[in-house]
């Protein structure tokens, strides 16, 4: 079995930060690739960023620039600077090895 745990959502002002965390234990000993995704309301999830087992990495163009996605083994953080409301979603982390395994997905809220 497979445990997915994301933290460190809430609420930001715009042009303010967050910092995401995902763990991700179990059965598995490493994932080759893993990734943050993020759905909006009345939109389809979409992907943010990912990093590889050997730290290649891939941002959305709209979030170029401003979010990072770095990891430790089985841990992965998502450092996202100068938000903006257009980022408010739910954030859900993933881990992949053959299989999606996802997380249960944090809030971001980016208002004034």
């Amino acid at each position: 079995q497979v445990q997915i745990v994301e933290s460190g959502g809430g609420l930001v002002q715009p042009g303010g930060s967050l910092r995401l965390s995902c763990a991700a234990s179990g059965s598995i000993s490493s994932f080759y690739l893993m990734s943050w995704y993020r759905q909006a309301p009345g939109k389809q999830r979409e992907l943010a960023a990912r990093i590889t087992s050997s730290g290649i990495t891939n941002y959305a163009d709209s979030v170029k620039g401003r979010f990072t996605i770095s990891r430790a083994k089985n841990t992965v953080n998502l450092q996202m600077n100068n938000l903006k409301p257009e980022d408010t979603a739910v954030y859900y982390c993933n881990a992949f090895n053959g299989i999606d395994y996802w997380g249960q997905g944090t809030q971001v809220t980016v208002s004034s």
